[in-house]
């Protein structure tokens, strides 16, 4: 009973359907409560779903009844890991590869504890939120001491405690960006950090926890023998077949993967393998037919879905070669579709992207009329003047699939998408102007202009001063370097309405460099000096490097000049 519920649990886990392995696992170890390897399934199906204490108390137990078996430790590492507890996961490793030194599993799982080690000293966010210093910090804040009355925000913080890149999860939640200020030791302004929102401090990919099944050894039957006979003989034909395929024998490989096929009809791999040897040698209906082949057989042997994935990729790259129009394409990019749905391989959906944008490529180059191009941004430019920008838009459009490559279409068009509030829209032909052509001024006002909108005053400044660069004089681009100037110096003073300075601090909290300049140890004694030592403070602002940094973060209201 217990190996069956095992069997099932082992099968759930294959097709990731983790908490329906624990459910079986659960039922095994009640039937068998001193089988290690029932404990250590267990423990990586927690982990798969990220319990970590379950996966830790499991690995334990397993450890507790087999202390001589390396996996466990290998479970008990990979655990500790996931509670950000690398100390003890890197002892966990090392006492695994004391049992089993070779072990590739224990190796890889110690060199990523190492390095997550090294990267969480380096963080400043996750260092925050460790050991007893985190909560006599918040006991000596008087601003903080309060919130420690309530159940809710204690639990928050000893969740962010346990693996502190769960504070993403907790950033609208003022009490906690009061609480991180506190940590840090620095002040967010005037604002608690009602509604800003920070990416996380440090992401690590947790290594995925391996599944212990033991086969048990099964007497066989003279049927059972041959076909493992047949089996065996096939496998070796398609040996020699990747031999000769690597030696670009062609025929020869095409011969041994067709032999191992009269052999073995339950393994579509030899298909796929003589699909690919008629890819290499340019018969791509061959290919085709061979590709058709695998994955109907394989749907009849309930085949790895990763098989047959495989083989509508290969039959995807025939037709691409196949394709000489745009549409020819279509076929094609169905194909890769079909097989991503199978499985998600890099390399499939790389083929998918390449086929797409050639396909594209090929129908702007049948699409490509200057002369109707002209004649829909003339049509665009009526519209725009009557104030009808959806229609506009349509024009301009157009006019860009018919020649891409002029800069006034695009331009043209991030006008009508800021005139019609869709900002986002407008930049990107704002940026596509200017990368087209770098010294076509009214593409940098565009852009400009969008992101004084955008309240990005900073990032406009840098783009008006980029576009003087090309057209000293221009008039629009001086305006919108005053307009920036007016804004930055707004916030300099200190005049910003709550809610401005509010929505200024959130805009700033998403941006990597004032993240960064926040994480800097320097910057954080910096901004500790101008609250209580101002003699320091003078200092530091001799250094154009940190005056810089103190110029961002007061324009992002993150510092207030009083």
């Amino acid at each position: 009973m217990a190996e069956e519920a095992k069997s099932k649990g082992n099968a759930a886990f294959s097709s990731g359907d983790y908490a329906t392995a624990i459910t079986h696992f659960t039922e095994a170890i009640n039937l068998s409560p001193t089988n290690h390897v029932l404990y250590s399934n267990r423990s990586a199906a927690y982990a798969s779903l990220h319990r970590y204490e379950e996966a830790l108390s499991d690995a334990k137990k397993t450890v507790e009844l087999k202390p001589d078996w390396s996996k466990g430790y290998s479970r008990l590492g990979a655990a500790f890991i996931g509670l950000s507890k690398f100390e003890e996961a890197i002892d966990a490793y090392k006492k695994g590869l004391e049992i089993d030194p070779s072990n590739e599993t224990l190796k890889s799982g110690l060199a990523d504890a190492s390095r997550s080690r090294v990267s969480s000293k380096s963080n400043p966010f996750i260092d925050a939120f460790q050991g007893e210093e985190m909560w006599a910090k918040l006991t000596a804040d008087p601003g903080t001491r309060v919130y420690l009355k309530e159940p809710d925000f204690v639990k928050t913080m000893q969740e962010i405690q346990r693996n502190p890149n769960n504070l993403n999860l907790y950033m609208k939640d003022k009490r906690v960006m009061q609480a991180l200020g506190v940590l840090l030791n620095v002040k967010f302004g005037g604002s608690s950090g009602g509604d800003t929102e920070m990416k996380d401090a440090d992401v690590r990919k947790e290594p995925k926890p391996e599944m212990e099944v033991e086969v048990e050894p099964m007497e066989l039957t003279e049927e059972e023998r041959e076909k493992k006979e047949r089996k065996e003989k096939a496998l070796k034909e398609k040996e020699q077949g990747n031999v000769a395929y690597k030696k670009k024998d062609f025929e020869r490989a095409i011969e041994c993967y067709s032999k191992a096929m009269e052999l073995d009809d339950e393994d579509i791999s030899y298909l796929t393998n003589r699909a690919a040897v008629y890819l290499e040698m340019g018969k791509y209906e061959e290919c085709i037919e061979d590709c058709d082949k695998a994955v109907e057989r394989g749907r009849e042997l309930r085949s790895d879905f990763k098989m047959i994935a495989r083989a509508l990729t290969r039959k995807g790259s025939a037709l691409v070669k196949m394709a000489k129009c745009s549409k020819d394409f279509e076929p094609a990019i169905e194909t890769f579709q079909k097989a991503l749905t199978e499985h998600r391989n890099p390399d499939t959906l790389k083929k998918l992207n390449d086929a797409e944008k050639a396909k594209k490529e090929l129908e702007q180059q049948e699409y490509f009329d200057p002369t109707i191009a002209e004649e829909e941004r003339e049509k665009g430019n009526g519209f725009f003047k009557e104030q009808k920008y959806p229609e506009a838009v349509k024009h301009y459009s157009e006019a860009i699939k018919r020649n891409p490559s002029d800069v006034r279409a695009y331009s043209n068009r991030a006008a009508c998408y800021t005139k019609l509030g869709a900002l986002p829209e407008g930049l990107k032909d704002a940026e596509k102007c200017i990368e087209l052509d770098p010294s076509f001024t009214k593409g940098y006002s565009r852009k400009g202009a969008i992101q004084f909108f955008m309240k990005e005053y900073d990032k406009a400044m840098e783009t008006y001063q980029e576009g003087l660069k090309h057209d000293a004089k221009n008039q629009e681009l001086l305006d919108g370097v005053r307009r920036c100037v007016e804004q930055i110096n707004k916030a300099n003073r200190g005049d910003l309405t709550p809610e401005e300075l509010k929505e200024r601090q959130a805009k700033a909290m998403q941006d990597p460099e004032v993240q960064n300049i926040l994480s800097d140890p320097v910057m954080r004694q910096v901004l500790v000096d101008f609250q209580e030592n101002p003699k320091a403070a003078q200092e530091h602002m001799k250094n154009p490097m940190v005056m810089n940094k103190i110029q961002k973060l007061v324009s992002a209201g993150i510092v207030q000049v009083r």
